[in-house]
């Protein structure tokens, strides 16, 4: 029992470090691990608060050290939340329901499948809000079709890597829990 909770520890503490990681590091526009964190999690932790919060916390403190250390120059003051970063943290929650509902049972094509949906489900949520709060977008159905056809190349790059670092969390989760039955979702 010790053992399964320490593992569980050690899981979030991994993964809150692997997708702020990979959102401060140098990378394309939205390749990063946190959409797929958000899909393993779903699967991982049993305690939907876990599931929830573990990517968003990962999301939440990225946000915090890239608004105020990288970007700080371009605010006024300290930033605690961008009001528009509220439909990214909408399509986070939307990509790990999808991982909740696709990935009690996982295989390639099961992870390979809710990483398209959840990638899609996260284009339309954001994109949306990108048509909401950007005054470049006409509000009517051609400033929204317009944010959507903006968008697409970011969600080729979203769908690629909640793929790459999906097919990664879970492909080392198999490996680690064959070896070491202590790690197996809780």
């Amino acid at each position: 029992m010790k053992i399964s909770r320490n593992s569980q520890i050690v899981v979030g503490l991994a993964l809150v470090i692997f997708a702020i990681g990979s959102r401060l590091l140098p990378h394309w526009q939205n390749f990063t691990a946190v959409g797929a964190s958000g899909l393993f999690a779903a699967h991982y932790f049993r305690k939907q608060i876990w599931a929830f919060f573990i990517p968003l916390f990962a999301m939440w403190v990225s946000d915090l050290i890239l608004n105020n250390l990288v970007y700080g120059a371009f605010n006024e003051g300290f930033v605690w939340f961008s009001k528009y970063m509220i439909f990214v943290y909408a399509g986070l929650v939307g990509m790990i329901t999808i991982g909740q509902v696709m990935l009690k049972r996982i295989d390639g094509s099961r992870v390979l499948v809710a990483s398209l949906i959840a990638s899609l489900i996260f284009f339309l949520i954001t994109n949306f809000g990108s048509f909401t709060f950007d005054p470049i977008y006409p509000k009517n159905a051609g400033g929204l079709f317009a944010a959507y056809v903006a968008g697409l190349p970011f969600f080729l790059n979203t769908l690629l890597s909640n793929v790459t670092y999906s097919l990664l969390l879970f492909g080392i989760y198999h490996w680690m829990s064959l070896r070491y039955p202590a790690v197996k979702a809780m």
